[in-house]
Order: C-alpha cells, then structure tokens, then sequence
C-alpha cells in the first residue's frame, strides 16, 4: 500500500527521506488519477523498503501542492534527498514513474 502523506507528515516522510521518494497528488473525484492509482500501489509494492511511494489528496492538504506548483493533477513528484527531481503531469505509463526512481537507486 501506498503511504497516505498529508502536510503534517510531508516534511518527515518526504523531505527527509534517505531513499528515493515518490508523491502522486491526487483527488478522488479525479478519473485520471483512478487510472494512475492502481499503478502507483503497484510500485509502492515493487519498491518496498528501496523507495517511499506515497499519495496526497490535495483536496485535504493544500500546503505542499501548492509549495511544488501543482496544479493538474494526477502530479507525480519524485523526491531525492529534499529536492525535486522529477515530474510527471497527467497520465502515464508504469515505466516514467519506475525509471524515474531507477534513476535514483
């Protein structure tokens, strides 16, 4: 399961972060990010114990999607040592979100 990641533990769990971290910013009346979801449970699988992946429901945290810029969404942001490092807008294919944490491993 993906970790749920809200403003209160954003700062923790992602910026702090030693491993790779990826952030789907998402809503759930959004029918993108329905499709995007079952992938990044996939990869939250996948990656277990190498990389954090996470989701945020913008509609309950606004801080961080508003700090990063995020303004469609799904967003997916990829984290490296408190920076980002990567950015996916919209759908995509399982692979631009694991090679983007690849990169990093």
């Amino acid at each position: 399961m993906a970790l749920e990641i809200t403003d209160a533990t954003f700062e923790e769990t992602v910026l702090k972060s030693d491993k790779p971290v990826l952030v789907d910013f998402w809503a759930a009346w959004c029918g993108p990010c329905r499709m995007v979801g079952p992938i990044i449970e996939e990869i939250s699988s996948e990656y277990d114990g190498k990389a954090v992946v996470g989701k945020l429901d913008v509609d309950a945290n606004q801080e961080f999607a508003a700090k990063y810029g995020v303004r469609n969404i799904p967003t997916v942001l990829v984290f490296q040592n408190g920076e980002v490092v990567g950015r996916q807008v919209g759908v995509a294919p399982k692979t631009a979100y694991t090679e983007a944490i690849d990169a990093l491993l």
